[in-house]
C-alpha cells in the first residue's frame, strides 16, 4: 500500500495530473520518503536493540558455565534481576544523568528526572526518542550484568541486587554523560565529547566500566575458598563448558547488533562495514588465543579460547566505525593476547575473577579504546590515528578517557562495595559457600538429583 502511495504521489509530481497539483503531491512523496527512512532507522535500531537485549542470555550461559554447577540458579538469578531491576533504575534516574540538560555543562552529569520527560514531546511520545531509550537501556544492561562474573560464588544476593540498580542508574550514567551525552541532544557535550573521545559503540563506556566495577567488587570480597594455596594457584573449573560456547555463540551474534545498531540507521550502509570489522576481531581473538594457551599450557584450552573471542568482540567496539579489516584484526589478536596474560596476572596477585571478566571487559575494552587513537583512518570516519599519519593528538585523548573511565568506574565501585561489605555484609558464610549459593539464598538447585 505504501508503495502504491508514492507511486501515485510520484505520478502526480510529474505533471500526469494537473499543473497546479504537482508542487504540493512533489513535497508529498518528499515528506512520505522522509518519514519511510525514519520509520526503518527506528525499525533497524530495536531489532539491534533486541539482538543486543539477547546477550543478556549469553552472558547467563557464559557466567553459568565457568562457574559450579553449586551456584547455578545463583548466577542466572543475578543476571535475570541485572535486565528486570537495571530497566527500572535506568528509566526513573539513568537516562536522564546521561542523557538530561546538563547540570555541569561542558562536563556532563544530566538533571535527575524520569527519562518520561525527555521522551514525551508536547503531550504525546516521540518514537524516535523512545527508539533511542530502548537501545541505551539495553547497553546500560550489558553494563551491569558484566559485574556479576567477576563476583561470582560469593556475594550475597541482596548485596548484588543493590549494586545491580546503583550501577545502572549512577555509576554507568555519569561516565555515558561524559563521552555520549550529545548522542541524544548534539548541544550537550560533556568533557569527553568536547576532547573529540572515540568510543562508537562501548568498549570503555560499557564494557570497561562494567570491568572495572567486578575488579572492585572482587577485590573488597576476596578470593574463592580453596582458590590459592601454600602460594599456589589452584584452578576452579566451570561445570559446563557446552552451555559457556552457547553462550559465547549468543554473545557474538548479540554483537551484530551491537556494534553496526550503534549507527541507529541504515543510510549508506555503514552498519554493513562496522559487522564485517566486529566479525574479524572477535575471530582473531579465537584463534590468537587458542595459539597461546597452546604454547603456555601444551594444549589448546577452551575457557580462554572462548574469553578471546569475547575480548576480540570488546576491543573492537570502540573504534568499530573507524578501522579497516586488517586493523580490526589486529586489534583483535592483541587482545586474544592480552585477555590470557591478563588473567594469569590477575590470578598471580590474587585477584579471583571466575569467569574472566575483567580481563575480558576492562582490560580489553580499555585495550580498544586506545586502538582507535592508534588505527583510526579518516576514510571510515573521523580522524586519523598514530598509525595512519595522524599524530598523537587522537591517542593522548583515548588514554585520556580510559583513565578517567577506570578512575570513575573503579572508585565509585569500591566505595559502593565497601559500604555495603561494612553495613550488610557483602559475601556469603563459608558454610554457604561450600554448600553452595543455589540451596541457600534460592532454595532450588540447577540440577537436582532425583531420588
Amino acid at each position: 500500500m505504501r508503495i502504491l502511495i508514492l507511486l501515485t504521489l510520484a505520478f502526480a509530481s510529474s505533471g500526469m495530473w494537473a499543473d497546479e497539483a504537482a508542487p504540493a503531491t512533489a513535497e508529498s512523496a518528499l515528506s512520505a520518503v522522509a518519514t519511510l527512512r525514519d520509520e526503518t532507522n527506528w525499525l533497524w535500531t530495536c531489532i539491534a536493540g533486541f539482538l543486543v537485549f539477547f546477550m543478556q542470555a549469553g552472558f547467563a550461559l557464559v557466567e553459568a558455565g565457568f562457574t559450579r554447577a553449586k551456584n547455578t540458579v545463583n548466577i542466572l538469578m543475578k543476571n535475570f534481576m541485572d535486565f528486570s531491576l537495571g530497566s527500572l533504575a535506568y528509566w526513573l534516574i539513568g537516562f536522564s544523568i546521561m542523557f538530561g540538560p546538563q547540570i555541569l555543562s561542558g562536563i556532563g552529569f544530566g538533571s535527575i528526572s524520569l527519562a518520561d520527560n525527555l521522551l514525551i514531546v508536547d503531550g504525546k511520545p516521540d518514537p524516535s526518542k523512545f527508539t533511542f531509550f530502548i537501545f541505551q537501556l539495553v547497553f546500560a544492561g550489558t553494563a551491569a550484568t558484566i559485574v556479576s562474573g567477576a563476583m561470582a560464588e560469593r556475594t550475597k544476593f541482596v548485596d548484588y541486587v543493590l549494586f545491580s540498580i546503583l550501577i545502572t542508574a549512577f555509576v554507568y550514567p555519569v561516565f555515558g554523560s561524559f563521552a555520549w551525552s550529545n548522542l541524544f541532544n548534539p548541544d550537550n557535550k560533556g568533557y569527553l565529547v568536547e576532547a573529540g573521545f572515540i568510543d562508537f559503540a562501548g568498549s570503555t563506556v560499557v564494557h570497561s566500566v562494567g570491568g572495572w566495577a567486578g575488579l572492585a567488587g572482587t577485590i573488597v570480597l576476596g578470593p574463592r575458598i580453596g582458590k590459592y594455596q601454600d602460594g599456589k594457584v589452584l584452578p576452579i573449573l566451570g561445570h559446563n563448558m557446552t552451555i559457556a560456547a552457547l553462550g559465547v555463540f549468543i554473545l557474538w551474534l548479540g554483537w551484530f547488533g551491537f556494534n553496526p545498531g550503534s549507527t541507529t540507521s541504515v543510510a549508506n550502509g555503514t552498519f554493513a562495514i562496522i559487522a564485517v570489522t566486529t566479525n574479524f576481531a572477535a575471530a582473531a581473538g579465537a584463534v590468537s588465543s587458542m595459539i597461546v594457551t597452546w604454547i603456555l599450557f601444551k594444549k589448546p584450552d577452551i575457557g580462554l579460547t572462548l574469553n578471546g573471542a569475547l575480548a576480540g568482540l570488546v576491543a573492537i567496539t570502540a573504534p568499530c566505525a573507524n578501522v579497516s579489516i586488517s586493523s580490526a584484526i589486529i586489534i583483535g589478536l592483541v587482545a586474544g593476547v592480552l585477555v590470557v596474560f591478563s588473567v594469569l596476572f590477575f590470578d598471580k596477585i590474587k585477584v579471583d575473577d571466575p569467569v574472566g571478566a575483567v580481563s575480558v571487559h576492562g582490560v580489553c575494552g580499555a585495550w580498544g579504546t586506545i586502538a582507535a587513537g592508534l588505527f583510526a583512518e579518516q576514510a571510515f570516519g573521523g580522524v586519523n590515528g598514530l598509525f595512519f599519519g595522524g599524530g598523537i593528538d587522537q591517542l593522548l585523548v583515548q588514554l585520556q578517557g580510559v583513565g578517567i573511565g577506570f578512575v570513575w568506574a573503579f572508585g565509585a565501585s569500591l566505595v559502593i562495595f565497601l559500604a555495603l561489605r561494612f553495613t550488610i555484609g557483602l559475601r556469603v558464610s563459608e558454610d554457604e559457600e561450600i554448600q553452595g549459593l543455589d540451596i541457600l539464598e534460592h532454595g532450588n538447585e540447577a540440577y537436582p538429583i532425583s531420588k
